[in-house]
């Protein structure tokens, strides 16, 4: 046994938990399909968003860790419910007339509103794929129409109708009385419209392997439950799925609980055995309450790669998925500099605790080499003090404070850089308020430039750090949290910042002496 593997055997962090959940489900031997299966869904009535982004990473740090337990090997499936009737025009789509003209029907029997492919299901699986290939994922697309189509699903929608009284009793109980009354796991496809109906069934023949409904002229239609001529209601799908291809894992959200339960049920029934799962917690918007794709409340990932890199967001994902986590613009900054941390402390960690590591998680076991930077707070309050959005003016303070680095050596700090502009215009700049400092405020601020002033010009940024508490202490700041946030406040208009230290050290003495002298003079203070 490899020494890496030993330590994932006896790891807390939560994808090896997971992992070992999926040894006990197949017993530590190779499944008879030959593989273990990792499943993610998709509802392609709309555009992949940035909880799709969570589902795929949390779900590839879960097998890369079980690959790393086990030889045995391993795939992941995205699975498009591209299947399902299209309920309601999207808001955001174009030739919405034209849409509308075919509600109820397939997603991939409704025309593309964009003009780029045979449906807009199509459309919108291709845009998933573009999605997860530029992040790198590794996975194979499935598309329910497809499968479904192709009578991959057909041995188990055989047996759905032959244990239909036990699948429906599983369902029953938790509908109304009127939706109990005409439910059927199965939704034929109408021969004539092609929508996706939802009627009785009115008569089974298990030996034709179909099912008869009542047409709305009261004729009576009998249709295959095969071949792609219905397809399942969504819980029952879901188990049909699961029991169909064999799947070994599926992770869902906090709001599935309960369809993940009844679903776990009808997959038993169906000779299954469900995958083991991980329940999510949702994400909050700033103000505390659930994101709604409807509302469109909360971030989009979009926005969230506006101002950071991926390698952030993946960790937000990493960190406890089963708490609720605000997911807003506020929180980007401390989860790049998080990041940066990790990143930084990989190599110099014992060989126990790297693969305990999120950046060995998000990067797949093989974390890349940190760049010799600066924190992504530094350089948010460098553009701050700059009052630039061009990467060369906050490079020309980078290049002296680290000479040699230059945006070609350290390509990653260069992209930092532009992600840190974006944020301070969109975000700081508009929120600046500067103050005047109070006498015992200036007075210490005047000892600082002093300070400051008689410091050699190589000084480290621990040795102005240090300078900093020493004349806050001396000035009678009981709470340094207090000396800090005045120099925040009225250097920097902002009631958070940098360690000062290094961010005089990067800004320059000289310079940093003419920041306070003119925050100490101007009675002007709107920056």
């Amino acid at each position: 046994m490899s020494q890496e593997r030993e330590f994932a055997l006896h790891s807390n962090a939560w994808p090896f938990v997971e992992a070992r959940e999926i040894l006990k489900r197949i017993g530590g031997k190779t499944p008879e399909k030959g593989y273990v299966l990792f499943e993610t869904g998709y509802g392609p009535s709309g555009l992949p968003h940035i909880g799709t982004f969570g589902e795929v990473a949390r779900t590839t740090m879960v097998r890369h860790a079980f690959q790393t337990l086990s030889d045995v090997p391993t795939r992941l499936v995205a699975f498009s419910d591209d299947m399902d009737g299209l309920r309601k025009v999207p808001d955001n789509v174009p030739n919405k007339d034209m849409v509308s003209q075919h509600l109820g029907k397939p997603l991939t029997s409704v025309p593309d509103p964009f003009g780029t492919h045979d449906s807009f299901g199509a459309h919108n699986n291709a845009r998933l794929q573009a999605f997860l290939d530029a992040f790198g994922f590794e996975y194979e697309f499935r598309s329910a129409t497809e499968c479904y189509k192709r009578g991959d699903f057909d041995a188990t929608l055989l047996r759905v109708l032959e244990r239909f009284d036990a699948v429906i009793n599983v369902i029953l109980p938790t509908l109304g009385p009127e939706r109990r009354a005409t439910y059927s796991p199965f939704l034929p496809l109408c021969p004539k419209t092609g929508v996706v109906l939802q009627v009785p069934v009115i008569e089974r023949k298990l030996d034709a392997g179909t099912i008869v409904y009542a047409d709305e002229d009261g004729k009576k239609v009998e249709v295959p439950v095969t071949g792609g001529n219905c397809k399942l209601q969504w819980k029952a799908d879901w188990a049909m799925r699961w029991t169909a291809l064999d799947v070994d894992y599926e992770m869902s959200g906090k709001d599935l609980i309960d369809s993940v339960r009844l679903s776990g049920k009808i997959c038993r029934i169906l000779g299954g055995n469900p995958p083991v799962g991980y329940t999510y917690e949702l994400f909050l918007d700033e103000n505390g309450e659930k994101i709604s794709k409807s509302r469109g409340n909360g971030l989009t990932i979009e926005e969230w790669l506006e101002y950071a890199p991926p390698e952030s967001l993946a960790l937000f994902m990493y960190g406890k998925p089963k708490t609720a986590k605000r997911l807003y613009f506020d929180v980007i900054p401390r989860n790049v500099d998080d990041y940066l941390s990790h990143l930084a402390a990989f190599p110099g960690q014992e060989d126990a605790k790297k693969i305990d590591n999120p950046a060995w998680h998000i990067h797949s076991g093989l974390p890349p080499a940190a760049e010799d930077g600066l924190s992504f707070n530094i350089l948010l309050n460098l553009a701050s003090v700059c009052h630039s959005e061009d990467k060369a003016v906050l490079w020309h303070f980078i290049s002296r404070y680290r000479p040699g680095l230059t945006p070609e050596s350290a390509p990653f700090i260069d992209r930092l850089v532009g992600y840190a502009i974006a944020y301070y215009r969109d975000f700081v700049k508009p929120q600046k308020q500067f103050r005047a400092p109070t006498d015992a405020e200036r007075a210490a601020m005047e000892e600082l430039v002093s300070g400051l002033r008689a410091m050699d010009k190589a000084a480290t940024a621990e040795d102005i750090q240090n300078k900093v508490y020493e004349i806050g202490k001396a000035h009678g700041f009981e709470n340094l949290r207090d000396w800090f946030r005045a120099l925040y406040e009225v250097l920097l208009g902002q009631s958070q910042g940098p360690r000062m230290g290094s961010f005089f050290a990067l800004y320059g003495l000289d310079e940093s002496v003419a920041l306070i002298d003119k925050a100490l003079a101007s009675e002007d203070l709107s920056g």
